[in-house]
């Protein structure tokens, strides 16, 4: 029996990256965080005790980084997708929600944070 609805959910990685539309954030780059909710059928893993039969949650977190640290984007729309292509490159998961989260945005008021956070499915990106 599968379970769809199970999740698991990897929040606050966070890793420094040169995203952004202005050229200084380009030059100085800033910190950015991702939550990733990731939805699948866990059923094999509880089943056998075993890491191969699940997302390797630390593996998942070495490639998101290396989204947030490669090729600068101007929107962080663009890089949220950019990471649900990753959490859907396994054939385990069926569906992610990805927010990044950008703290230090060049915004002109006193504000804790900005984030977008889109849903992805199976077949919708890639």
């Amino acid at each position: 029996m599968t379970h769809p609805d199970d999740e698991i959910l990897l929040s606050g990685l966070t890793a420094f990256g040169r995203h952004g539309v202005y050229d200084h954030e380009r030059e100085d780059g800033q910190e950015f965080t991702v939550d990733l909710r990731l939805r699948l059928s866990l059923a094999d893993a509880a089943a056998s005790d075993d890491v191969a039969d699940t997302v390797h949650y630390g593996e998942l977190a070495d490639r998101v980084v290396a989204v947030i640290t490669g090729e600068p984007v101007n929107l962080i729309e663009t890089l949220a997708d950019r990471i649900a292509v990753v959490a859907l490159s396994d054939d385990r998961v069926d569906a992610v929600s990805v927010t990044v989260h950008k703290p230090s945005a060049p915004i002109p008021h006193t504000f804790s944070d900005v984030s977008v956070t889109l849903h992805r499915s199976r077949g919708e990106v890639g």
